[in-house]
């Protein structure tokens, strides 16, 4: 059905492209307009005094590249991966990973704005921008990031009716569509909007692993994954009214999306699952309200609520071997642990974002920020209820966070300067209740309270040419997962304190103009960081909590630069990122790890991409293009490298992974068409991003794109 709904659009395009040939309109005309404008934007963001990465995603939309391999390309960002699509990803930034760095999406935490809880997962064709804050983040978040946070920026085209389709197809029966519609009525500024997601596939790539022969001795195989399927599907609608004398934007969004996600193994990919799995879904509404009270005073309020239900089973009674086979019966249901788990976890949140901007002249503008959230969690383990056990999920759960921020922005020296100072305060009120070994309940309230300064420069030393310097130190509050566990493979742990850092950058960057050339841009990043009551996921190989258990210390540096031919016929970049992250500890558990290199991170790692594009092929605005990505991390311990004899010690290897995508893009007046035949770890390489887990070899993909 999706291919034929997609190939009915490229029919119905053809009257679209014929008219567009004899006789442009003024409404292509005008559409070129808006474009200069975003990239307007676009540019003055990535020269403010904010140290920020701006991305924009439209080459990447035309690649089956996710988002997760798009932002692995980026200098300063580590994307790793346990497995396939959909499978549990760590984010990385300057140093920080995990909680420590947060995701947005139009300035709504990633979670409770309807696009899935992983990052690497969002549908790209849903984003039309990406902005990376290294370490100083705005207060306008209104958040407790510790190293920086994720901005995804989706579809802001209000500008009368339109709609918007991509598929993909490919490798191990891979399907993802996505599906956009907006309409805007101009007199009454009525604005309504759609969105829609679906992927599904079944991660059944080749692996290499060990099996055991007749005599029990193990032999290495290529199996394919059995168990690793994955699903999802959101759905969004939005309406309200834009440019009113009483609202300049009030929109109201409810959203739901669901996805499930099959286990294969343990975390270093040692024992087969088949019939392990997790779900999630959740179902939510954001309202939105902005307005202009004078040409100098302005606000905007975000407010929702957002339900989560999360389900984990392991109640398989059979043990598998690596081709699927029940080998033996189990003497009890679970493959993980020693007992069957059936969890379920209920999570609601309720969340606002207030924001209050007063510029008393053309050179100052002062904001303030007002950000509350609380959650409210309650869960069950069935399997320990059946028992007539204690269930430590039972007693409800609760969280309450409050992040204030103030901060002045001064131009000065005809915008040649320009000073961004902040001051945030950061408030945590949780009530719970710990089960103790004698299996009662011990109600625990406790509170949070720690506050944080921050100050960004910019200075223009000639035209294209600026330098930055940032600092902030910050704080992050323990998230609900961390205190009280997921409900699936993560326990809780009451006692965890926040973390905090010291974080600087100093960044000099080059953008020059078009020329005889061609146009040439780079940058070069140093960064620090002092991060102290690091939170780390420390356990078994099954079952884990979250623990401060370091002080640690983060050195490095980052380069990118790229070059345009004149005619745009050529485009080359590139970048590599540096660090060295060590732990500072002299006491506690890792005090015997004093100035080692933290473990299981990369510390080295580069990107680099070619691009050959030509216009006017078939027709006056048609495009073709061929594009080639490399991707370099170096090889890294994945345990302390002062433990043990370097020779025997676990190692991620190196990895050099290549990708090649051939596109086509044809612009009518009414419809742009667009395909592409995308080959990923085009020459086969064995992909490893943890220790022993291996990623997907070659696959091929090809993308359909439609957009009205």
């Amino acid at each position: 059905m999706v291919i034929i709904f997609i190939f009915c659009l490229l029919a119905g395009a053809r009257a679209g492209w014929a008219q567009e040939t004899s006789e442009p309109t003024g409404e292509a005309e005008e559409a070129i307009e808006i474009s200069v404008e975003g990239t307007s934007v676009e540019q003055r963001r990535r020269e403010s005094a904010e140290s920020v990465q701006v991305l924009d995603t439209e080459h990447v939309q035309r690649e089956a590249a996710d988002l997760g391999e798009a932002l692995a390309r980026t200098e300063g960002v580590g994307v790793r991966r346990a497995g396939g699509l959909g499978s549990a990803t760590r984010f990385s930034l300057t140093g920080f990973t995990d909680e420590q760095v947060r995701f947005f999406v139009d300035g709504v935490p990633l979670e409770l704005a309807g696009l899935g809880p992983e990052l690497a997962n969002v549908p790209v064709n849903l984003v039309q921008g990406v902005e990376i804050y290294q370490g100083v983040v705005p207060i306008r978040f209104g958040t407790d990031a510790l190293g920086g946070a994720v901005h995804l920026l989706t579809d802001s085209r209000v500008q009368g009716t339109g709609a918007a389709a991509s598929y993909a197809v490919g490798s191990f029966d891979t399907h993802r569509l996505t599906a956009s519609a907006r309409h805007l009525d101009a007199p009454s500024g009525l604005l309504l909007r759609a969105q829609a997601f679906l992927d599904s596939t079944q991660n059944d790539y080749a692996i290499d692993v060990e099996v055991p022969d007749d005599s029990g001795r193990l032999l290495p195989a290529r199996v394919h994954r059995f168990h690793d399927a994955y699903r999802a599907w959101g759905a969004s609608l939005e309406g309200g009214f834009l440019d009113k004398p009483w609202a300049r934007r009030l929109l109201l969004r409810v959203f739901a999306n669901d996805y499930e996600k099959e286990l294969q193994n343990n975390i270093t990919m040692e024992v087969p699952y088949g019939a392990v799995n997790t779900r999630a879904s959740s179902a939510g509404a954001l309202l939105r309200y902005a307005q202009g009270f004078s040409r100098r005073l302005s606000a905007e309020v975000v407010g929702g609520y957002t339900f989560r239900h999360t389900r984990f089973d392991d109640l398989g009674t059979c043990s598998y071997d690596w081709y699927g086979r029940c080998v033996r019966q189990r003497s009890q249901p679970g493959e993980i642990g020693a007992r069957a788990v059936e969890r379920r976890v209920n999570q609601g949140t309720g969340f606002a974002r207030l924001h209050l901007e007063w510029a008393p002249s053309e050179t100052q503008t002062l904001r303030l920020s007002l950000a509350p959230t609380a959650v409210t969690r309650t869960g069950e383990d069935r399997q320990l209820t059946a028992l007539g056990q204690v269930d430590p999920l039972a007693p409800g759960r609760g969280l309450f966070s409050l992040v204030t921020g103030v901060e002045y922005t001064l131009s000065a020296l005809e915008d040649r300067l320009e000073n961004i100072v902040f001051l945030k305060d950061y408030l945590q009120l949780a009530s719970a209740q710990k089960l103790l070994p004698s299996g009662v309940f011990l109600p625990i309230d406790r509170d949070l309270h720690g506050v944080g300064v921050g100050d960004g420069v910019r200075v223009r030393l000639v035209r294209g040419l600026y330098a930055k310097a940032s600092y902030e130190f910050a704080t992050r509050l323990p998230r609900p997962d961390e205190l009280f566990g997921d409900g699936l493979l993560v326990n809780d742990n009451l006692d965890l304190k926040p973390e905090r850092s010291h974080n600087l950058n100093l960044e000099l960057a080059f953008e020059g103009a078009p020329g005889r050339a061609g146009a040439v841009r780079a940058s070069l990043v140093g960064f620090g960081r002092l991060a102290d009551q690091l939170i780390v996921l420390i356990g078994r190989e099954n079952f884990f909590t979250y623990q401060n258990v370091f002080e640690a210390r983060c050195l490095g540096v980052a380069g990118t630069g790229a070059w345009t031919s004149p005619g745009q016929y050529l485009t080359l970049e590139g970048n590599v990122t540096w660090q060295d992250f060590r732990n500072t500890s002299r006491e506690g558990a890792f005090g015997f790890f004093e100035g080692q290199r933290i473990p299981n991170r990369p510390y080295l790692q580069a990107h680099g991409s070619a691009r050959l594009q030509a216009s006017g092929v078939m027709s006056d605005r048609d495009e073709l293009s061929l594009t080639w990505h490399a991707r370099y991390v170096h090889a890294f311990f994945r345990s302390w490298e002062g433990v043990g004899q370097k020779d025997s010690k676990q190692v991620i290897p190196s990895q050099l992974l290549h990708s090649l995508a051939l596109s086509y893009v044809i612009r009518g007046a009414a419809v742009t068409l667009g395909w592409t035949v995308d080959v990923e770890n085009l020459t086969d390489t064995p992909a490893y991003d943890f220790f022993g887990v291996q990623r997907p070899g070659r696959s091929l993909f090809a993308k359909l794109l439609v957009e009205h």
